[in-house]
């Protein structure tokens, strides 16, 4: 079970990943909606095997993720909408 059972403000509020990546900077960040998560899936789901619950733990990139690791585990066209170049302003948006 996740405690405490009320949401905490991080359950709630999207996550922003911090661009790793040089020479990408007119690509915005990804933005990770977690409440939406969080309303149709545990936290066991994703932590910690897929997401350590620390910032900046979890180095995630667009290989890794089309490798099927980070969020690439779900959003692979089957499970979830697949993490491409014609998916990319679902979470790369302003």
């Amino acid at each position: 079970a996740c405690w405490p059972l009320l949401p905490s403000a991080a359950e709630y509020g999207d996550i922003t990943f911090a661009r790793q990546a040089a020479g990408m900077d007119d690509i915005p960040p990804a933005v990770f909606p977690h409440w939406v998560h969080r309303m149709q899936y545990k936290c066991a789901d994703c932590h910690d095997e897929l997401f350590k619950m620390k910032a900046g733990a979890n180095p995630v990139t667009m290989d890794a993720m089309q490798a099927g690791r980070w969020c690439g585990a779900c959003h692979d066209g089957k499970a979830a909408f697949e993490s491409n170049f014609d998916t990319c302003r679902r979470c790369h948006n302003k």
